[in-house]
């Protein structure tokens, strides 16, 4: 496991870890980056939380979260993490597979793929709601709804590259693998818990910080995805309009995989492009 994670609330690291120990993974590579905003009890607490669950962190770094800060921390833990395939996540999304992950990277050999590929599930609140959630409930009470936000509302790259090879190189945010294309037949589903209590301060700080240039950017293209969920929340109350036929929002679950999800995912893989100030969308 390669992964670069941020303040995120100690429950969700823990659930996080187990998610990925209950799919198989043995060994955890991550680094903490924390914005200069986060106060040090909470750093502290989360360094705790990794510790308490097994796992010391590779390494520790602050200060401003220019968008060049997680590609190079990624890499280095990948230098770190040696030969084989490495699986790649960040804290907010849990990946669900319909085989073992032993089988899945079987499969991807056999066909000659040296990644495999994921794509977004954004779960939400059944009210649309961005509310919080209780570890003895879980996530899946907390988010029942399972829908496409991130490319159809803020026009982001849906896809992430979910396993790779360690000689693969990656884009920044995992969302492609230079020269190399997974298999569009098998694609895992990634269940996005960003949607969560506390993200608007978090995307506000973002579009302030980028707009200004406190943090450096390459593109435009994060703070634009940003703007576009917090515009669309003050246009829907604060909250998220689930009954948007767009979103094709429903009822799903981390314990099985959407009967639909294959060709689901194969149709949005296959036919999405990336967004441009004009709305007509280009290939890549």
């Amino acid at each position: 496991m390669i992964a670069v994670i941020g303040p995120v609330e100690p429950d969700l690291l823990a659930a996080w870890v187990r998610h990925y120990r209950w799919l198989g993974i043995e060994r955890f590579l991550i680094a903490f980056h924390f914005p200069d905003h986060v106060p040090d009890v909470r750093r502290h607490q989360l360094q705790a939380a990794s510790r308490e669950l097994g796992i010391i962190p590779t390494g520790t770094s602050a200060g401003p979260w220019h968008e060049h800060i997680n590609t190079q921390l990624r890499d280095a833990l990948r230098n770190r993490a040696g030969a084989g395939w490495h699986l790649l996540a960040d804290a907010d999304e849990f990946q669900q597979y319909p085989a073992p992950l032993s089988d899945v990277i079987a499969q991807a050999e056999k066909t000659g793929h040296r990644v495999v590929g994921g794509l977004m599930l954004d779960r939400v609140a059944a009210s649309g709601r961005l509310t919080g959630w209780q570890p003895e409930d879980g996530l899946d009470l907390a988010y029942p709804l399972g829908g496409h936000l991130t490319h159809r509302l803020l026009h982001g790259d849906p896809r992430k590259i979910v396993l790779a090879r360690h000689d693969v190189a990656l884009a920044s945010g995992n969302h492609r693998a230079p020269g190399h294309q997974p298999d569009t037949d098998h694609i895992c589903a990634v269940h996005h818990f960003k949607w969560r209590s506390g993200i608007l301060d978090d995307l506000r700080r973002r579009v302030r910080h980028f707009t200004t240039g406190t943090w450096q950017e390459h593109t435009p293209a994060v703070r634009d995805e940003a703007s576009r969920l917090l515009a669309h929340v003050r246009q829907h109350s604060g909250v998220i309009n689930t009954s948007d036929p767009r979103f094709a929002a429903r009822r799903v679950s981390l314990d099985r995989m959407p009967d639909s999800w294959p060709a689901e995912a194969r149709s949005i893989v296959t036919a999405w492009r990336p967004h441009t100030p004009t709305g007509q969308d280009q290939r890549q």
